[in-house]
């Protein structure tokens, strides 16, 4: 049996962790996260597509790509979360387990942040843990797709 691939995908501007608002962000780059991600999936039995992009209709394409061929998604839309019908129009069609993740606490910061698109297309939602959000998101996705 082949080991299941989940696409871990990351939106605007994480590129920039680690140098963009440390307060908020923390200071664990994305290659940390990449790192972690890895770590994370071989101890839970899991295979990851680790991916940024800065553009909406690149993510929207790779979550398009994700029928067929991967088990779940992994999504922090960043400011696509609260913008973007399409993205979230994408997550439903492809049908997948999807967990939305956001490093901070969206539902402490500014009202704008509160609302999500992607949440309605999401299993579930992680926020607020920094990047152990992301080997929290892949434990979960283990959970949910191979039954443990």
């Amino acid at each position: 049996m082949a080991t299941p691939l989940i696409a871990i995908l990351n939106g605007p501007n994480l590129n920039l962790l680690g140098t963009r608002q440390p307060e908020v962000y923390g200071r664990a780059t994305l290659d940390d996260v990449e790192a972690l991600c890895a770590e994370t999936a071989e101890q839970v039995g899991l295979a990851i597509d680790f991916r940024q992009t800065n553009g909406e209709g690149e993510l929207i394409s790779w979550v398009q790509e994700c029928r067929g061929k991967a088990a779940g998604i992994i999504i922090n839309p960043g400011g696509y979360t609260h913008t973007s019908i399409a993205l979230m129009d994408a997550l439903l069609a492809v049908d997948l387990p999807t967990i939305e993740l956001h490093v901070s606490n969206i539902h402490r910061r500014e009202e704008f942040r509160h609302h999500s698109y992607v949440s309605r297309a999401a299993t579930g939602v992680i926020c607020g843990l920094g990047v152990r959000g992301y080997a929290v998101a892949l434990v979960a996705m283990a959970d949910l797709i191979l039954g443990e």
